[in-house]
C-alpha cells in the first residue's frame, strides 16, 4: 500500500444539463478551474452511457467487459479526478438502473445526461498524486509524486 495525505481545497456544485455529456463536462471543469485532485459525488440521470462492468477473465491487462445503454437511467456515481502529465483523468464508477435492470461499473466515452446530474466536487490540494500509465495493467494507474 501506498499513500499521500493532502488537505480539501474548493468546493465545487456544479449542475450538469440535459443532453450534456457528463465526462466531457467534468473535464472541462477540472481544466478550467486547474483542479489537480478531487473527488466527485453524482446523482441524476443518464440517457446513453458506455461502461465496463468488469473483466472477462482475471488477467492483465483485463480485458473488459462493455455494456453501453439508451433508455435513460437514474445513475449513483463516485469518482476521482487526477492528473496525467496533460489532462485531467475522471475515473468514475456507477450504478445505473432503470426498472428491474441494473448495472454496475466504470462510465467510459460518451456519457449523455437525461434531464440532470448533481455533482459535488472535492478539491484535493497537496496530494502528489497524479495518473501514470502503467504498462503491466494497461492503463492510467494513481501514483505520488513527491510531496
Amino acid at each position: 500500500m501506498k499513500y499521500t495525505k493532502g488537505k480539501v481545497g474548493r468546493v465545487f456544485v456544479v449542475k450538469v444539463e440535459n443532453g450534456d455529456d457528463l465526462i466531457f463536462e467534468l473535464k472541462k471543469l477540472a481544466q478550467k478551474e486547474s483542479i489537480e485532485a478531487g473527488v466527485c459525488y453524482i446523482i441524476g440521470a443518464l440517457k446513453e452511457a458506455s461502461m465496463v462492468t468488469g473483466p472477462k477473465e482475471c488477467t492483465q491487462p483485463p480485458e473488459p467487459v462493455w455494456r453501453t445503454f439508451s433508455d435513460c437511467r437514474e445513475i449513483l456515481a463516485i469518482g476521482t479526478l487526477f492528473r496525467d502529465d496533460r489532462e485531467p483523468v475522471l475515473h468514475l464508477h456507477g450504478t445505473t438502473g432503470k426498472g428491474d435492470q441494473t448495472l454496475t461499473g466504470c462510465i467510459r466515452g460518451e456519457s449523455q445526461i437525461y434531464l440532470v446530474a448533481e455533482v459535488i466536487i472535492l478539491e484535493l490540494i497537496n496530494t502528489g498524486a497524479i495518473k501514470e500509465f502503467d504498462a503491466e495493467f494497461g492503463f492510467k494507474m494513481l501514483n505520488f509524486l513527491s510531496v
